[in-house]
Order: C-alpha cells, then sequence, then structure tokens
C-alpha cells in the first residue's frame, strides 16, 4: 500500500475557520475565548473531504494519508496559552471526527498547544489524549512557536525534555512543522517552513539528544529543507565540531519526506539520503497546488516523481508503506487490525 505521511486539512469548514475568527476577536476584546462551537455536520465533513483529499489521494494512487490539522493556522504566536489550549482542542477533535469517516483512508496526527514562553511540558496533556484517546498515531513539534523569531531554546535543549519523555513513553514520532510567519522577513511556505527544517537538523547535529533518547523519531518535512542540497556542508560542519559520523550521531532517529515538488529534487534527495530513512509525502493539499507548466501535472502529485525513479520495488515499497509502519509503529498497528 501507499502512504502519505504528510497531510493537513487544509479544507476544514469555513464555520470551524470562523470560530477561529471569533476566538481571535474575543482575545482582544477580553471575552470568552472558547465560544460555543459550531453545530458541524458529518456531510459537511465528507464534502470537503471528499471533493479534496481523498479524491486526490484516489486519482493519485495512494492508499492512506497521516492526517493533521493546518499547519499554518496553528498560529502558536497568536493569543496566548489558553488560546492555543481551545484552538487546539478543537481543531484535534475535528481531525478525529474526519479520521472516524474514514477510518481505510486517514489516521490522525495532532496539533500541539504550544505558546511562546510556556514551557512544552504543558503540551504533553493534549498529546496524550490525541494518542491514548483519540486514537492519533503522532504530532506536529513547532520548534519555533513565536512565528519567526525564534525566540526559545534548540530542540536539544533540556527544557524540551518532558514533552520528549512523553514521545518516547507513547511510541509516537514527532514532525518538525512551524506554523505561519508573523515576520516580514520570512514568506511562510517559501523561507520559514524550509529555514525551520534546516535549522531543526542542524540543532540535531550540534547536540546530543539522541544519547539521551536513542528511540526519539523525528521526521523533517519538505524533504528534509536545504539538508540533502548541502549535505556535504553538514558532513564537514559534523567532522570540524567533533560529531560522530551523521548515519548514526543523527539519522538513526531523523527521517525526510519527499515534499519536493521537481523531479529533480526528488532524485538529488533520494540519491543523498539513505532509502531507509525516506518516507513518501506529498502535503496536498497544501502548500503548492498548481500546476507545473512545465510538466502538466500538479506539483504536489509527488507519487509520479518516485515512480519515475530507477530504484529496486523493493526499495520502493520502503518509502511508499514499510518505513512510515517502522516511524509510526501505532500506524502499523491500526493497519494489521484493519486486515492490512
Amino acid at each position: 500500500m501507499i502512504i502519505d505521511c504528510h497531510g493537513h486539512y487544509t479544507t476544514a469548514p469555513t464555520a470551524h475557520d470562523g470560530w477561529r475568527d471569533k476566538q481571535k476577536a474575543a482575545f482582544k476584546a477580553g471575552g470568552n475565548i472558547d465560544p460555543a462551537y459550531p453545530d458541524i455536520s458529518d456531510d459537511e465533513i465528507r464534502q470537503t473531504v471528499e471533493e479534496n483529499q481523498l479524491r486526490l489521494l484516489r486519482e493519485r494512487g495512494a492508499d492512506m494519508t497521516i492526517f493533521s490539522p493546518r499547519a499554518s493556522t496553528m498560529a502558536h504566536h497568536v493569543g496566548n496559552e489558553a488560546v492555543s489550549q481551545a484552538w487546539t482542542r478543537r481543531c484535534n477533535d475535528l481531525i478525529k471526527r474526519v479520521v472516524d469517516l474514514f477510518p481505510e483512508f486517514f489516521v490522525g496526527v495532532c496539533q500541539l498547544p504550544q505558546s511562546p514562553g510556556i514551557p512544552i511540558a504543558h503540551s504533553v496533556a493534549e498529546l496524550e489524549r490525541c494518542v491514548t484517546g483519540l486514537g492519533f498515531v503522532g504530532c506536529n513539534l513547532n520548534p519555533d512557536p513565536s512565528g519567526g523569531h525564534w525566540a526559545g531554546p534548540p530542540l536539544t535543549d533540556r527544557a524540551w525534555y518532558p514533552f520528549f519523555e512523553a514521545m518516547v513513553a507513547l511510541d509516537v514520532p514527532a514532525m518538525i512543522h512551524v506554523s505561519g510567519s508573523c515576520n516580514a522577513n520570512f514568506h511562510a511556505t517559501g523561507a520559514h517552513y524550509l529555514n525551520a527544517d534546516t535549522t531543526a537538523f542542524m540543532q540535531f547535529l550540534q547536540g546530543d539528544l539522541f544519547k539521551d533518547f536513542p528511540t526519539l523519531r523525528f521526521i523533517i518535512p519538505h524533504g528534509g529543507g536545504a539538508v540533502p542540497y548541502h549535505w556535504g556542508r553538514f558532513r564537514g560542519l559534523a567532522d570540524m565540531l567533533h560529531r560522530p559520523p551523521l548515519a548514526e550521531h543523527v539519522m538513526r532517529n531523523v527521517f525526510f519526506d519527499t515534499c519536493v515538488y521537481h523531479q529533480p529534487g526528488i532524485d538529488l534527495l533520494f540519491r543523498v539520503i539513505d532509502i531507509d530513512n525516506i518516507l513518501f509525502g506529498s502535503e496536498m493539499v497544501g502548500a503548492v497546488r498548481g500546476i507545473d507548466p512545465e510538466t502538466g501535472h500538479h506539483f504536489d502529485d509527488t507519487k509520479r516523481y518516485i515512480d519515475a525513479l530507477p530504484f529496486p520495488e523493493a526499495d520502493k515499497h520502503k518509502v511508499f508503506e514499510g518505513n512510515a509502519r517502522r516511524v509510526y509503529p501505532r500506524l502499523d498497528a491500526i493497519l494489521k487490525q484493519q486486515g492490512r
């Protein structure tokens, strides 16, 4: 089967986004930041999914998407901790409804109620609720909840350890994923996302996080940002900084997806990064929704790029399915329960 590790509910019902607008307005006015949630019917949810993600999933030949709330609207820098907590619960509960309506096609990954300056330990309860209560298989972790100002400690700092301990206890991975940018220097999808991917990798290289957490697992999306393209630079920096070789220092715990929107980029990713560290992902319907005028196909139809690679079917099986089952063991358990 073909598992897309990177999907967001970018087509959520308008009433859901309307609730968020009311919440933000209430915060500014000093009102109730957790107003009554609208009555969104199952049919409304079905329509938003069937006409978008599910249609494209079928058209492009994939079987399942690891599905999470829209990354750009996590907006951890908006409001305060209470605002983030309430918004996060609403978003995750909506993902749960999608999964319940389409259990063969979607499995949940949760947003976290992060907030600038607030200990990450405050996000553990929501992770536990989503994994043990809602059946989710992982989370999206924002390394910069300040929205482009990078005001917090690096991921290797011990301030993050309470959350990493919870991830290990639950045996779930995290996708490193920032949200919208409130810094005009960084376009969200064109700069902030890719900067964060590259920054997270460099933080892992500099630190010794995986000595303390040998089973911790992270997916760095968007093809690893600049990392594959500058692999020699990172290998050289590891040597200069007296770090072990990347294969043993970082790459036992870090994985890249295939959200790279042209064939030469995919070709390079597969030439540089070990096949065991690559998970199929498309981020559809997501950051780049148009049709490439050079190919006539959608930029985010990443399966066709992988299909075009001159790789053995056994390697493609790892990328399309095997690696995802290994990195997301709770997903593997769900699939086995479904007889898949």
